[in-house]
């Protein structure tokens, strides 16, 4: 995968930084999200941990542009974010994907270049060989023509992963991507996970499998509507943290 990593001038740490502050949603009158804020970089893997409905889908779709704030302030590579950029890819829910629609694998993959064409501009040979570069990397060359409903589960998040690797994406949001997946779909992600973080991309997923966060994120963002903890796996992935954010539930539940 290292052939597909995203061009980064100077080092990712210091200049592709996210910074969220003070970000509040609200769905009408219920408040969804409250009082988030962190700061993280491309090269490291952060995990959304919090019970259901304490706002882990609502913040990513806020973090890609596709929910306005109530308040609060979003800003990559220290400018505020008011529209969703070629930079940001968003994985939703396999769910809320509709696996019927008549697309093929390559023809998914390629529509992580539209961000780079203008309404006139057709496929150039670039385009080209970056859709072949994300089906390598995801080892779906042998796929490309299939049906994207004909694929397992785990085929099926590779192929919008390789979406996001042929919009050269330095930032991949996740919702619960590991969801639905084998065990062997799930290792398989995982290594993903930790492949793209090394090419110094920024991975950011909402994750329930608490057993799994120490082997697979750097850090944790604990929420239960408002932010309850930030920081590394070590600090902050804690029992005290995890009971306050899940209330009365133990980590085993």
């Amino acid at each position: 995968m290292s052939d597909h990593a995203p061009e980064i001038d100077g080092s990712c740490v210091s200049c592709h930084v996210l910074e969220v502050e003070g970000l509040c949603v609200n769905y009408g009158k219920v408040m969804a999200l409250c009082d988030v804020a962190f700061r993280t970089s491309c090269g490291k893997s952060v995990a959304l941990i919090g019970p259901n409905g304490a706002g882990k889908s609502t913040l990513i779709k806020a973090l890609a542009g596709l929910i306005r704030p109530e308040c609060g302030e979003i800003r990559w590579r220290g400018q505020a974010m008011t529209k969703s950029s070629h930079e940001i890819a968003y994985l939703p829910q396999r769910e809320e994907i509709d696996w019927n629609f008549p697309a093929t694998v390559r023809g998914i993959v390629e529509m992580g270049r539209y961000p780079h064409l203008s309404w006139w501009r057709r496929f150039s040979s670039k385009d080209t060989a970056q859709v072949d570069q994300a089906l390598e990397s995801m080892d779906l060359l042998d796929l490309q023509d299939r049906q994207i409903s004909a694929l397992s589960g785990g085929q099926q998040q590779r192929a919008f992963l390789a979406r996001a690797l042929a919009q050269e994406a330095h930032v991949f949001l996740l919702d619960e991507p590991f969801t639905g997946l084998d065990a062997d779909a799930q290792d398989r992600l995982t290594s993903m996970i930790g492949t793209l973080k090394m090419e110094g991309r920024l991975i950011i997923a909402s994750h329930h499998d608490l057993d799994t966060v120490e082997t697979i994120y750097d850090e944790v963002l604990m929420q239960a509507t408002k932010q309850v903890a930030f920081g590394s796996v070590k600090d902050t992935f804690t029992k005290a943290i995890i009971d306050e954010t899940y209330g009365r539930e133990r980590r085993s539940a």
